[in-house]
């Protein structure tokens, strides 16, 4: 529960204090950093912002999968406490079955690769080197 609440709150705090200059900052993402390239996660961060702001297309144009992990996010906030109390089990069968498992990972390995083929045609190297810390 904590990790699905930092999650939702760090952007959340980020978007208070510096959402005019979000679309444009340097990423914090470690690969990134290192290689210029980016990781399967990256913008994550900045689609959560979006959401938070209301602006939905461009919540989708960080990262499809942004809005999904909010909404995973937001349902692990709701669904443990309740298991919790109740001391039911609700979506175990989902939540831990390889075929989801697999579909997600297919859906994300997929979606990254389209990324960094459209972000290698569309920066030159020069232009990577400089999202990258070998500037």
């Amino acid at each position: 529960m904590a990790g699905a609440f930092f999650t939702l709150a760090i952007p959340y705090f980020i978007m208070l204090h510096s959402h005019h200059t979000v679309e444009a900052a340097q990423s914090f993402c470690p690969f990134k950093m290192a290689t210029g390239f980016p990781c399967p996660g990256c913008g994550i961060t900045k689609s959560f912002i979006f959401l938070y702001t209301g602006d939905l297309i461009k919540s989708f144009s960080f990262h499809l999968f942004g809005p999904l992990a909010f909404l995973a996010c937001i349902a692990t906030l709701i669904v443990l406490p309740l298991e919790l109390i109740t001391g039911r089990e609700f979506f175990q069968s989902v939540l831990f079955s390889r075929r989801v498992a697999f579909s997600l990972a297919i859906g994300l390995g997929v979606y990254h690769l389209m990324r960094v083929i459209h972000f290698v045609y569309a920066n030159s190297i020069d232009e990577i080197l400089r999202q990258s810390i070998w500037k």
